[in-house]
């Protein structure tokens, strides 16, 4: 077992851990350490924790300071630096017209290195650009290419539930999610309605996946010939209710179709368990839709 600290850089992102050494941290403090793009400014979000070794990669570094009140003031500074590099990068950009769209800015704690992060469909001759910011700043230019998820957590914003991107608030990395997750909570395959504001299929609808898999395996898939057990009778699957765990299906009798609601423990079918979802030709030009 080793004695660690859990320190943030982002608001949305990784806890990295270093050791304390002999002080005492607790959670919410704010520290200052060595990483690698130098001395960072971090707030704690784990204080003094015994881990198991294998949870931590060698070798560990320590924490160099706890912030004082200079360390804060010179936080801020860097903070409002990021705001007015953001308008001149953009400025640069355009007098040399180069095909990139500035998404963010930052400069490290120490002023060792400022990072400007940007989108572009492709590659991007920007020396001129960086010695341009290397003669205003006087300090190291990085440039980062990220993609359009990268973008919406750099940028932030409100999803179409009227919260905060998942993205910025709590996720530090960004999960697989595919066109089936949406088929498998019964949701619209309408690009508008499941896609992001980064136009990339929703990251919540990994929220509740496993939820929606083991609720499914109880129901039938619409479409399906199912068995009433106490009238004895077939009929066609019409809908399912996840949530409720009721099936509405199309009886037949007397010449006469009708729509009934039962609890699935009513019916015999075959279970779904390892039955895979198949897309309608319109689900798969909708999946097209979003890819393109």
């Amino acid at each position: 077992m080793i004695e660690v600290i859990g320190v943030k850089f982002r608001e949305a992102g990784k806890v990295y851990y270093f050791s304390p050494g002999d002080k005492e941290i607790k959670r919410g403090m704010h520290v200052i350490v060595q990483t690698a793009r130098g001395m960072e400014y971090g707030v704690v979000m784990l204080g003094n924790v015994m881990v198991e070794d294998e949870k931590v990669i060698q070798p560990l570094k320590s924490v160099i300071r706890i912030a004082t009140k200079e360390d804060d003031e010179k936080e801020a500074s860097n903070r409002q630096k990021e705001k007015e590099a953001f308008p001149i990068c953009k400025e640069k950009i355009e007098k040399h017209n180069l095909p990139m769209k500035l998404i963010n800015v930052e400069c490290t704690f120490d002023n060792n290195k400022m990072l400007f992060y940007y989108f572009s469909d492709g590659r991007v001759d920007f020396r001129e650009l960086v010695k341009d910011l290397a003669a205003v700043f006087h300090t190291r230019i990085e440039m980062r290419q990220v993609g359009v998820r990268d973008e919406a957590k750099l940028r932030g914003g409100i999803g179409i539930c009227g919260r905060p991107l998942c993205c910025t608030t709590y996720m530090a990395d960004f999960q697989p999610v595919s066109i089936k997750m949406a088929k498998e909570q019964n949701l619209s395959l309408n690009a508008t309605k499941i896609s992001g504001v980064c136009g990339r299929l929703m990251c919540c609808l990994k929220n509740e996946e496993e939820t929606y898999e083991e609720l499914n395996r109880n129901l039938p898939i619409v479409g399906d010939e199912v068995t009433i057990i106490a009238e004895k009778k077939k009929g066609q699957v019409q809908s399912v209710n996840v949530l409720r765990q009721l099936v509405k299906v199309i009886v037949e009798e007397n010449d006469e179709k009708e729509l009934r609601e039962y609890k699935p423990e009513e019916l015999s079918f075959k279970k779904r368990r390892n039955k895979k979802l198949e897309l309608t030709e319109e689900e798969k030009q909708a999946l097209k839709d979003l890819e393109s």
